[in-house]
């Protein structure tokens, strides 16, 4: 009982230290690396290949296929990516999460001390953020492989124990029932810590002791592989229908590929121990160089697995389709104020969730751009009743704002970089803006039903001076809603020309109405509603700039 208690032990501490290096790792090189792989996943193109190619590079770089896969799944979520793009990406995230098992395969374990001390000093003792990020990234390394080498030595004593070596005899792969019962176990561990690259680590630890043979090894890979789908499963349920059928296509791409692989396990074992020892100048497989082997074995898989499903995409596309039925994709017009693109469940994963509440801000430029339509027209068409429409949005955005900034205001209480941090800024004062444009619209609305009511009308010249304004207001505001669609850096040019003309329109056509008021042109009554209605074109003109600057950067 002591030794069970001893392998126990160590081998949970072992595992322990292992995922919070993975962890420390991951989280660092996305720091390190910034929005630049939220940018990078946002611009794939329609082909295929360059989805998984891109999909390869961001998951070997963050080193988690499962924050890719996740990451990916929330952009379908946000309409940012058709199920096709998303495809090919997630195809390349699984090839690209077997660099991690490569990184494990190299025993670095003498450097692991090292990594942590200068990890550490870099970590605490960096003034610069960039610094302390790298620090994390080395920290994480030093632990992942002192991690591993604890489990591999919480599992030694275990390699002489008949009990357990009679108990280990049923993940031998000898037969097909055998070679099954690893995949099933191998899933199921892998579904439990939600993490493949742990269960990797497991696996390589197991194999290095001889408690594993290689092919059962092989075996767990597989069904680690099924494992890792449960990530994507999990953050599509309540998501939009493409989001669950992305889920989908990804779980059949993998147990797909495994059953296929199943019907040739002997040859791809065979093919395995061939390229390790001809390819890379390998010894034969051993309890020393048995993580190689492995290692190889998860890169092969997912590599001819991809390689297969890039040719058979649109099969897959319309499987994953046909599968998956039913749901929302958009909100309907009596969902005005409820948020399509929020999901508090990406609220730790800023690229997801940054790119959610832009999407939702978006939505609340479009909302207000509709009930600015709406309202200004009704000063020609003369239609009390579709004037009513303007409280209904008005009343949606003032639960947009609230929603995105209390959305917002979580994802800055997590772990995010300082770019993140400043988008959140420039979120939340787009939001705040758009919301003022409503309330300025909302003043032009009064004013409109208040002229309607009382049967007043403005002479010729305030008629063309009120459609020139609202014409040149409208567009500023279509300028700049389309501005946080498209992250318009260089909108400020045009922004500024814009706020300018509307300022100097204002005066003008204050001051050529009490011109026409002295001559008796016109009258008040009307005339002093024109002017508040100049006063509040002006305001919707200013609040647009303050969006501007907000998409743009600026202060």
């Amino acid at each position: 009982m002591d030794l069970v208690y001893t392998v126990a032990f160590q081998a949970m501490g072992g595992l322990g230290l292992f995922l919070f290096g993975m962890k420390l790792m991951s989280e660092g090189l996305q720091r390190v690396a910034g929005d630049r792989l939220r940018s990078f996943l946002e611009m794939v193109s329609t082909n295929r290949v360059v989805g998984a190619l891109t999909g390869t590079l961001v998951t070997a770089v963050v080193q988690s296929s499962s924050l890719t896969t996740v990451t990916v799944v929330g952009f379908v979520n946000a309409g940012l990516l058709t199920l096709t793009q998303a495809m090919g990406v997630i195809l390349g995230a699984n090839v690209g999460t077997t660099m991690t098992a490569q990184i494990i395969a190299f025993d670095l374990t003498a450097f692991a001390p090292v990594a942590i001390f200068i990890g550490v000093g870099i970590r605490f003792f960096a003034k610069r953020r960039r610094w302390r990020d790298i620090g994390e990234v080395i920290l994480g390394f030093g632990m992942l492989f002192f991690g591993m080498e604890m489990m591999k030595d919480g599992f030694k004593p275990l390699r002489d124990h008949p009990d357990f070596n009679s108990f280990f005899l049923m993940f031998d792969a000898k037969d097909m029932l055998g070679v099954i019962l690893c995949v099933v176990s191998g899933a199921a561990l892998t579904m439990l810590l939600q993490s493949s690259s742990a269960t990797v680590g497991i696996t390589m630890a197991l194999a290095s002791q001889g408690l594993l043979t290689f092919p059962g090894a092989v075996a767990l890979i597989l069904g680690e592989n099924i494992g890792t789908t449960i990530t994507a499963e999990l953050a599509s349920i309540g998501g939009t229908l493409t989001a669950r059928q992305a889920a989908r296509a990804h779980t059949m791409f993998n147990v797909i590929g495994v059953c296929i692989v199943l019907t040739v396990f002997r040859p791809f074992v065979g093919l395995v121990e061939w390229f390790t020892m001809e390819v890379m100048a390998s010894a034969p497989v051993s309890g020393a160089n048995v993580g190689r082997y492995i290692a190889n074995s998860h890169t092969m898989f997912n590599v001819l697995n991809a390689t297969f499903f890039l040719f058979a995409l649109p099969l897959l596309v319309k499987a994953a389709m046909r599968l998956t039925r039913g749901g929302k994709n958009d909100c309907s017009v009596e969902e005005l104020g409820r948020a399509c693109y929020l999901d508090s469940r990406y609220v730790d994963n800023p690229s997801v969730a940054l790119t959610q509440a832009r999407d939702e801000a978006v939505r609340m430029g479009n909302i207000a751009q509709e009930m600015y339509r709406d309202v200004t027209n009704v000063m020609f068409n003369r239609k009390l009743d579709l004037l009513s429409r303007w409280r209904q949005r008005e009343e949606a955005l003032d639960r947009l704002q609230r929603e995105i900034t209390e959305f917002l205001v979580k994802v800055s209480q997590g772990n995010i970089t300082e770019a993140e941090s400043r988008e959140i800024a420039s979120l939340l004062r787009m939001v705040n803006n758009v919301e003022r444009v409503g309330d300025a619209v909302e003043n032009v609305a009064e004013l409109v039903e208040e002229m309607i009511e009382n049967n007043l009308h403005l002479a010729e010249q305030g008629q063309r001076d009120y459609r020139e304004i609202r014409n040149k207001v409208a567009n500023f505001l279509e300028l700049v809603v389309r501005g946080m669609a498209e992250r318009d850096r260089e909108i400020m040019e045009q922004a500024q020309a814009m706020e300018d003309e509307i300022d100097l329109m204002r005066e003008r056509m204050r001051d050529d109405y009490l011109g026409r008021l002295r001559s008796g042109v016109c009258t008040v009554d009307p005339g002093l509603i024109f002017i508040d209605m100049l006063t509040n074109f002006e305001k919707i003109g200013d609040y647009s700039y303050n969006i501007a600057q907000a998409v743009a950067g600026k202060r």
